[in-house]
């Protein structure tokens, strides 16, 4: 096989990875943006909580003291996760963005970035955390296992973030079309008058979605936290908002396009990275411009005449 073959290979297999981490928290930007049009730029931050959430109590309390078998290790990793996620996503939800549900949309997008700016400066200043980075013991999560397939280098993290990637938007899916509570959801972000008139109960709704967007940043967390093995209270700021980009290429609002975005933008900004690094941080600005120019809709949405 050519050597730029199994390169190219490499990239897209690399790119694919990355992708699925921002996709999971792309996913959480979109569904808060159908539900209630708010830009959720704290969404980043409930990622790098996921993270923490093991360092402290994943790794020391379930890996480093029980003789737990690494692939349960990982699940409970998994389970906590996502709870330390959707915590402080509802909990954000109800203290910072509840009381301005019915305000100017500007006054919740300026929360936002308040409340995401509140968490990178608590966790920073937390004497047990700091602002500098922390090694983040993947292997005590679950080792790493390499393979070569094909000439192509592949490690069980990969695989791992991959499938978990792709089963958690295999149950969004199915959760978001084939249950009553996803059917409500569904209800609320195309009409909320005609919802509530229909009985639902909206408050319900967008704490659903804050909690399930949390918990999918949650876990996007820790797959980061494995695959790159350091963190900070920063590490949320760049994802976050590449996952905002990936979510506004696909069309934002729109599940499918979120998970589309984001592959895309991983194996752009992998592909980027081969020729310049600098290049690589930036790829994803770049093409938010180009998107906002010539299709602001994203690639899955549709034109809508907005009434004035």
């Amino acid at each position: 096989m050519d050597l730029s073959t199994v390169f190219n290979f490499q990239q897209l297999v690399n790119g694919l990875q990355l992708g699925a981490i921002y996709a999971l928290i792309a996913l959480g930007y979109t569904m808060v943006y159908g539900i209630i049009r708010l830009i959720n730029f704290a969404h980043g931050d409930f990622y790098m909580i996921g993270a923490y959430s093991i360092y402290f109590f994943g790794v020391y309390f379930l890996a480093s003291r029980t003789g737990l078998h690494p692939i349960i290790v990982f699940l409970i990793c998994v389970i906590i996760s996502m709870a330390a996620g959707a915590l402080i996503a509802v909990l954000a939800n109800q203290i910072a963005y509840k009381p301005l549900r019915y305000r100017p949309r500007l006054s919740a997008l300026i929360t936002a970035v308040g409340v995401s700016m509140f968490l990178e400066y608590l966790f920073s200043s937390l004497p047990f955390i700091g602002p500098s980075y922390l090694a983040f013991p993947n292997d005590a999560v679950i080792p790493r296992t390499e393979y070569l397939v094909g000439g192509i280098h592949l490690n069980n993290y990969q695989i791992i973030d991959l499938g978990v990637a792709i089963l958690l938007m295999a149950f969004l899916t199915w959760f978001v079309r084939g249950t009553m509570t996803g059917k409500a959801m569904r209800a609320v972000s195309l009409d909320k008058d005609a919802s509530k008139l229909m009985g639902i109960d909206i408050e319900k709704i967008i704490t659903i979605t804050f909690l399930i967007g949390g918990a999918f940043a949650g876990v996007a967390g820790l797959l980061a936290g494995i695959t790159y093995p350091r963190i900070n209270p920063y590490m949320g700021i760049l994802p976050g908002l590449k996952a905002f980009v990936a979510a506004v290429l696909g069309g934002i609002g729109i599940i499918p396009g979120a998970m589309l975005g984001a592959f895309l933008l991983g194996i752009a900004e992998v592909f980027a990275t081969s020729f310049n690094s600098l290049l690589g941080e930036g790829i994803a600005f770049a093409i938010l411009i180009l998107v906002l120019i010539f299709r602001p809709q994203g690639l899955l949405g549709e034109k809508t005449a907005e009434k004035v």
